[in-house]
């Protein structure tokens, strides 16, 4: 299945910014995050659609994954 999967913040360097990715069927967002070596204790909001997801969810055919990482400051 096709998925685009979007970056941010430091999540992007050495990496892409946004991509078409083909995954399985049954991928979930923790998944692509181990893929893309992501520490899933970095892993702040997670997006699919526009919509708040947590790890366990899975991604479908067409979906747009959006990953940031956790922010400080202040």
């Amino acid at each position: 299945m096709n998925v685009t999967v979007k970056l941010f913040a430091s999540f992007r360097t050495g990496r892409f910014e946004i991509e078409s990715v083909d995954f399985p069927a049954g991928t979930t967002v923790a998944d692509v995050a181990d893929r893309l070596k992501l520490p899933r204790t970095e892993l702040g909001i997670m997006l699919i659609n526009s919509r708040h997801v947590k790890l366990d969810r899975i991604l479908a055919e067409g979906d747009t994954l959006a990953l940031f990482p956790l922010l400080g400051g202040g």
